[in-house]
């Protein structure tokens, strides 16, 4: 995440933004800030963790399937856990191919359970920076818009507008 540590600077572990000692939260998404001599250590640890961690599943680990989806694709998202110290199975599903010859074979990846976490927290790393959502303020993206309620806040751009209108006088996004 971080390419170099500073002790004397702040950081934050949700985005990466790297910030003065004095400033406390992240303008960015709001998280605290944790000095670069903790983050140094938080890094330290989680490299002991991944150097101890096999990089092969035993038979009687357990282990959840997390995605299913074609050879190709399942194959880079394995190959970017892999990346990340995180080992994981394919496995062929059942049934996947349609035997003409041209669907191709689905796969199922597998991690272990005790992974699962850090398994989530990678993909969701990986979602935001390949769709570009690391560079869009998301803080909205929980509004909901109540045609019952007199006031709305858009999903996309945070404006706060009147539910008679069923689309948003800022950013033009339509609900209906």
């Amino acid at each position: 995440m971080f390419q170099q540590i500073e002790p004397n600077l702040r950081y934050c572990l949700e985005c990466g933004d790297e910030y003065r000692s004095e400033i406390r939260v992240c303008a960015n998404c709001g998280k605290e800030l944790i000095d670069g001599s903790r983050v140094e250590a938080i890094m330290v640890q989680q490299d002991r963790r991944h150097q101890a961690r096999s990089r092969e599943i035993t038979p009687d680990e357990e282990v959840v399937t997390i995605r299913k989806g074609p050879t190709l694709q399942i194959k880079q998202v394995q190959a970017y856990l892999l990346e990340r110290s995180v080992p994981s199975l394919l496995i062929s599903e059942q049934g996947s191919n349609c035997g003409k010859g041209c669907c191709g074979t689905e796969l199922l990846l597998q991690v272990r359970r005790d992974d699962i976490e850090e398994v989530m927290t990678i993909l969701e790393q990986e979602y935001r920076i390949t769709t570009g959502l690391e560079d869009f303020d998301t803080t909205y993206t929980d509004a909901v818009y109540d045609t019952n309620a007199e006031q709305a806040t858009c999903p996309a751009c945070g404006y706060s507008f009147s539910t008679k209108s069923s689309t948003c006088p800022d950013c033009g996004l339509c609900f209906g």
